[in-house]
């Protein structure tokens, strides 16, 4: 006969399994653009299941953005010089929450480009890499970008988003070649060739 211990064991080990086999976010690299795309690609898979997520020590929060997803950290971290135990995720971007009412200095360290700045908007932002690589299972042309931002949204008065974007896109199209102009058609008025 099995013991409740036993039988409470045997009930972790699920969550064990899953534990292990959730692959370790190294967030503050993340967060500071010195990974890649196919490093980010493991963030959604993290937190898209919140058994990974706890494993990666992501508390899931109330969504108070409906265009981000918000954890709390089990310990906290330090970017930028700045410690939070927040981060949030929102499509190929991953930033941390900073206690940092006012951006500016700190956009000025990371020697971010000015694209918004007024009162109630900040946005900052530099284009850290740009290549070109190859879907390995497709062959198709793709342009790898990592941009590193810091912005501040009216959903969190007194915090600074600080983060990485991760995107593989298309190329632009190249531009078709205007046709060439056409040539004047005669005037029905003109005297005909070689006349009066």
């Amino acid at each position: 006969m099995l013991s409740r211990l036993s039988v409470g064991l045997m009930a972790l080990l699920p969550l064990a399994a899953v534990a292990a086999d959730a692959p370790l976010l190294d967030l503050p690299a993340l967060i500071e653009c010195r990974q890649s795309v196919a490093d980010y690609a493991a963030v959604a898979a993290v937190v898209a299941d919140p058994l990974k997520a706890v494993a990666n020590g992501l508390q899931p929060l109330p969504q108070t953005n409906q265009f981000m997803t918000e954890f709390r950290l089990a310990t906290p971290l330090t970017v930028f010089g700045q410690r939070t135990e927040y981060v949030a995720v929102a499509g190929a971007s991953i930033m941390a929450i900073l206690d940092l009412a006012d951006p500016r200095a700190l956009a000025g360290t990371l020697k971010l480009e000015t694209a918004v700045d007024n009162p109630d908007k900040f946005m900052a932002g530099h284009e850290l890499v740009s290549r070109d690589v190859t879907d390995p299972n497709t062959g198709e042309a793709l342009i790898e970008s990592v941009i590193l931002s810091l912005s501040t949204v009216k959903t969190h008065p007194g915090k600074t988003l600080a983060g990485c974007t991760y995107s593989l896109d298309l190329p632009p199209e190249e531009a078709a070649p205007e046709p060439a102009p056409a040539l004047p058609a005669p005037s029905v008025n003109a005297p005909p060739a070689g006349g009066r």
